[in-house]
């Protein structure tokens, strides 16, 4: 196994998290692409997990915490750390310490560059990017919002620990008799971006009957202005499951009942 560092060959495949193979991973690439090209310009680092057969096979991206959806200063943040595990494309690689390759290298770059700690989210429940992984390295919760842990690792005295934003969150005011669909939309994620891009082409089938506001919360004034860092879905008020991301069927289902019910009233 080798760990390089991402470089512009690499950059297409990096934006779909290495599952260049999946139809589905082309609905959220391209928002995510976006992010990558400006996030780089700000400081975003990644490395690649390279296996034995020249298979990309893991990645990591962190980045400034200041430029996230975390709260904090001096540290960097790893939104996640992924090896792939399905079985088609490049087959289930999990379980060769790719990822503890990948966090150790990532801990190793952030030092150098003068983070006085690092810090990463994940999930407390025992499935996709759990929490306890990253306690297992030395990881220490600080924060929980929902099912989300936010963990850290301090690597100098007197560096102070992150925190999820407590800002309320806004809506925007609906337009008179049309369904509202708010959608905040950082891009860094692959598969939250799938779950948008079904509802934003589902909205599009009801025409004049939704209402479809996309804000960009990867600006930090946007997350500001609204009260919301990092990336949700709202329908008519409420909010949406993006992980795992809806199928267009679900969303286009829960659309067309509030808009039946707009129509009724």
């Amino acid at each position: 196994m080798e760990i390089a560092d991402l470089s512009p060959q690499r950059h297409d495949l990096f934006a779909c998290c290495l599952e260049d193979w999946s139809e589905d991973a082309k609905e959220g690439a391209p928002r995510r692409a976006a992010w990558v090209a400006r996030r780089l310009a700000e400081g975003l680092r990644a490395k690649l997990a390279i296996d034995d057969d020249g298979a990309v096979a893991g990645m990591i991206q962190y980045l400034p915490v200041e430029r996230t959806w975390v709260v904090g200063e001096g540290l960097y943040f790893v939104p996640c750390t992924w090896v792939h595990g399905h079985r088609q494309g490049r087959g289930d690689r999990r379980g060769r310490g790719m990822g503890s390759a990948l966090l150790e290298a990532a801990e190793a770059d952030a030092r150098a560059l003068g983070a006085t700690g690092l810090a990463a989210s994940g999930l407390w429940l025992p499935f996709w990017m759990r929490a306890s992984w990253y306690r297992k390295h030395g990881y220490r919760r600080v924060d929980r919002q929902g099912m989300a842990a936010l963990v850290w690792k301090p690597f100098a005295p007197g560096a102070r620990p992150p925190r999820w934003s407590r800002a309320p969150l806004r809506l925007p005011e609906p337009l008179p008799g049309r369904v509202p669909v708010v959608a905040f939309a950082t891009g860094w994620c692959m598969a939250v971006n799938m779950g948008i891009e079904r509802a934003l082409r589902a909205a599009a089938e009801f025409g004049d009957a939704v209402d479809v506001r996309v804000f960009d919360t990867s600006d930090p004034a946007v997350a500001a202005e609204w009260g919301r860092r990092g990336d949700a879905l709202y329908v008519d008020g409420r909010e949406v499951n993006l992980g795992p991301p809806p199928s267009y069927a679900k969303v286009h289902g829960i659309l067309a009942k509030r808009v039946a019910r707009r129509v009724r009233r």
